[in-house]
């Protein structure tokens, strides 16, 4: 009985803790960035250096194409709404195109984060416009990035 009444609050406690938690430290899954007719899809990761500064990165293919992706976040959460935070930053993006010249682009994005309570997943969408840089490429202001990623804590 004595081991029971200790052993109750004990599990009361972990289960209250894992189900309150919205924030991660870090993700991997899987990531799409769709501009013009392109979609590229693959692997993405991210890394929270603090609660507001996050590292991403991203390895995207598309039939003849690869694209390496950094980016910089600034990540905040939404007054009200419970695992549900803002971000926005930029980075550059490579293009590896089979046959062809390679692009270098900049990628500035704004999006949203959602890591709903007791689930390990995190759910994110993003606009990302894309500004040429190189002399190969072109600039599109309707592209939009998705990931879905397993959260490490």
């Amino acid at each position: 009985m004595k081991k029971s009444c200790l052993l109750l609050p004990l599990i009361f406690l972990l289960t209250s803790l894992a189900h309150g938690q919205t924030k991660y430290i870090a993700s991997l899954g899987m990531g799409v960035d769709a501009y013009g007719e392109t979609l590229f899809f693959g692997g993405t990761g991210k890394y929270f250096f603090s609660d507001q500064h996050v590292g991403q990165a991203n390895v995207l293919f598309e039939e003849n194409a690869t694209m390496l992706t950094v980016l910089y976040s600034f990540h905040k959460e939404m007054v009200g709404a419970r695992g549900l935070r803002w971000y926005a930053g930029a980075g550059p993006s490579i293009v590896l195109v089979k046959d062809f010249d390679n692009a270098f682009v900049l990628r500035p994005h704004l999006g949203l984060d959602f890591k709903p309570n007791g689930v390990p997943f995190v759910v994110n969408f993003d606009w990302r416009p894309v500004v040429a840089v190189s002399e190969t490429g072109d600039g599109e202001a309707g592209a939009f990035g998705f990931g879905l990623q397993f959260t490490l804590n």
